[in-house]
């Protein structure tokens, strides 16, 4: 039985990704073997393939490199001293974060502590939605304490972490605006968040009196965010190629302010599937390509236009 498994073999356009094939791993003891389902595709994975960034600094001598963070699919083998799955269970999981890489295979050792239980009412599709995207989104959130009353701008909250923050923070019982293109803005509306279009005029000509910023976006859009913040506002900067910079201006301003790097957190994850289950939270899928068309699906991320996430089917 081959494992097929997208790899970089070397750092550039979304061409250097290719389909190899290794044997299927044996899982170690506190591992489990899953049969992956589908596998998250995220801006770190088309930051990392253009050779950008701390992941490809630390792989450049190790390519080809397999790509991927995110995962859901079917327990198919277990290890020894295994204690939380049985074969034939759903799971899913934040793994190789952010050295290992690995999710875009066919077949993936994982350990049991990295992995989470899919509820029979979530679909493989929505867990796979779930564990780099939402983690990142609950964890921005918690950093900047939101709280009930909070007025929250979260900038492009049509993506693939907007559109859970946006639902998060409404659950937190928090205002929420966030900058979108027009076509999103009915989607977002949907949601329960106030809309505004980033195309029309900038957020800073339409909003103020901000407590919170969560910036997804980074760089002009973010400097322009702080101009809507009241006095001792806070600040959570999501992509790191510009953290240093808007960090530095929003503390100028007299705001607090803090960059991130997720953490797994299976307990969150878990959290989120509970949510999902129950319709608390739903999860939205720009599209879903088959392992052959990666290419396709790392250009869609390149746009910066996607709405929710964009997904690997691995059977196919």
């Amino acid at each position: 039985m081959d494992n097929k498994q997208i790899a970089m073999t070397e750092f550039g356009g979304p061409e250097v990704l290719v389909i190899q094939t290794s044997d299927v791993p044996q899982p170690k003891a506190g591992e489990v073997l899953v049969k992956v389902a589908f596998a998250g595709v995220n801006p770190i994975d088309v930051k990392t393939r253009a050779g950008l960034g701390w992941a490809a600094a630390q792989n450049k001598d190790k390519l080809p490199w397999v790509p991927g963070y995110d995962i859901s699919g079917q327990v198919v083998e277990v290890g020894e001293d295994n204690r939380r799955f049985q074969i034939g269970d759903n799971v899913a999981g934040f793994v190789g974060f952010p050295l290992r890489g690995g999710g875009y295979s066919q077949y993936l050792c994982v350990a049991e502590s990295e992995l989470s239980l899919v509820p029979d009412a979530v679909t493989l599709e929505a867990a796979a939605v779930l564990p780099l995207a939402g983690q990142t989104a609950a964890q921005a959130l918690n950093k900047a304490q939101v709280k009930e009353g909070d007025c929250v701008l979260i900038l492009a909250g049509a993506g693939g972490v907007g559109h859970l923050a946006v639902q998060i923070a409404l659950a937190a019982k928090a205002e929420v605006y966030t900058t979108c293109s027009e076509q999103n803005l009915d989607y977002l509306a949907t949601l329960g968040a106030h809309a505004i279009n980033y195309n029309f005029a900038p957020a800073s000509q339409r909003l103020e009196e901000v407590d919170v910023l969560i910036d997804l976006v980074g760089g002009d859009a973010a400097l322009d965010a702080l101009k809507c913040l009241k006095d001792h506002a806070r600040v959570v900067t999501v992509p790191t190629l510009s953290a240093e910079l808007i960090c530095e201006k929003a503390k100028l301003l007299g705001f607090e302010a803090t960059g991130m790097l997720v953490d797994p957190n299976p307990e969150q994850l878990d959290t989120m599937l509970y949510m999902v289950s129950v319709g608390l939270l739903k999860t939205e899928i720009q599209a879903v390509y088959p392992m052959a068309e990666v290419a396709a699906a790392h250009q869609q991320i390149e746009t910066g236009h996607t709405r929710g996430k964009v997904l690997l089917d691995m059977k196919c």
